[in-house]
Order: structure tokens, then sequence, then C-alpha cells
């Protein structure tokens, strides 16, 4: 009769919307969750980027100091190395004369007494200062090469940091722009189920204001439409 087909789709509706809106309660929780997550994880990542960002800067910054001061002091071992070079050279040459001098002295037949025990000046001397200023030469040379070594491993060093921040960078840009443009999708996703979720719920309300009409005359009195017509 009436009732029953009322009450049997009245059930079914019921039923149909009542599954509809748990499945839309759930759908939206997750979303909410979902999006959440990207929200952190984008704003960990957009931290992470400002942090090497900073960092790149800096090593920049400290790499540039460094560079500038292994130049100047590269430059001043060479000219400290030029400058003892030239001493060496007059010294020598100052060393060489005196030798010849003492040596053209000792072969004249008639040498005055001043002269009987040979003229060296300091030449006993000169093996020292020559010495010393070779050692001297010697270690301007070496911190020269050892400066250039330092600055070429350093710079190496830089180059390899910056490009694996470059990358690093790269990828949580990225990274940025994948979780900003899911979560845009998620977000418009997510209206559009709190609307379905309205409607459902208004259709929902409807089947169940109908259910307690019905009730009175076709529950409660336990008779069909035709046995009480």
């Amino acid at each position: 009769g009436w009732c029953d087909t009322e009450l049997s789709t009245n059930e079914q509706t019921r039923k149909e919307k009542t599954e509809a809106v748990e499945t839309l309660h759930a759908e939206i929780d997750e979303l909410e969750a979902s999006i959440a997550k990207l929200t952190e994880d984008i704003a960990e990542l957009s931290k992470a980027i400002g942090e090497l960002t900073e960092a790149m800067g800096e090593a920049t910054r400290l790499r540039e100091a460094e560079k500038a001061k292994n130049a100047a002091t590269v430059e001043d071992a060479q000219e400290a190395q030029e400058a003892v070079a030239q001493a060496l050279a007059v010294l020598k040459a100052f060393y060489e004369k005196a030798g010849s001098a003492t040596a053209f002295m000792q072969q004249q037949p008639e040498a005055p007494e001043v002269f009987d025990k040979p003229y060296t000046g300091m030449q006993g001397e000169s093996g020292g200062v020559v010495g010393m200023l070779e050692v001297i030469e010697a270690d301007f040379a070496r911190l020269e090469a050892e400066t250039k070594s330092s600055e070429a491993a350093a710079q190496k060093e830089y180059d390899q940091f910056m490009e694996d921040s470059k990358i690093d960078k790269e990828s949580k840009t990225k990274g940025v722009e994948h979780k900003t443009a899911k979560k845009q999708d998620q977000t418009q996703a997510l209206t559009v189920k709190k609307q379905d979720l309205e409607g459902t719920q208004k259709e929902l309300d409807a089947a169940l204001a109908y259910y307690d009409k019905l009730k009175p005359s076709c529950v409660d009195a336990g008779v069909s439409y035709e046995d009480r017509v």
C-alpha cells in the first residue's frame, strides 16, 4: 500500500543520505588533515630555503674575504722573494769582488806587512749571511706555495658547497611549488565537499522529517493505508 511504499522509499533515502553524509565527513576530515600537513611541510621547506640562502651568502662572504687575504699573502711573499733575491745577488757580487781582490793582493811579490795574512773582509761570515737569506727566501717560497694550495682547496670546497646547496635549494623550491599546487587543489576540493555535505545533510534532514510525519499514521497505527481506506 501507500504507507509501505512511502516507508520503503523513505528508508532507502535515509540510508543512502546517512551513508553519503558519513562518507563526506570522512573525506572532509582526510582533506583537512592533508591540507594541515601540506601547510606544515611548505612552512618547513620555506624555512630551509631561507636558511640555505643565508648559508650560501655567508659562505660567499667568507670565501671572498679569505680569497683576498690569500691573494695579499701570495703577493707579499712574491715581493719578499724578489727583495731577498736582489739582496743575495748584491751580497754574492760583493763577496766575489772581495775574494778576487784578496787573491790579487796575495799574488803581489812585495805585499806590505798588512797583507801577510790574506784579506778576507767579512767573507768568513758570508756563508752565514747568504745561507740565512737563502733560508728566508725558501720560507717565503714555501709560504707562497702553501697559500696557493690552501686557496685552491678552499675554493674547491666552496664550489662544491655552493653546487650542493644550489641543487638542494632547487629541489626544495620545487617541493614548495608542488605542495602549494596540491594544497590549492585540495582546498578547492574541500570547499566542494563541504557544499555537498550541506546539501546532502539537508536532504537527510528532510527525509528524517518526512519519516516523523509518516510515523503517526503508518507506523504507530500499525495499519497500512489500504486498511484505513
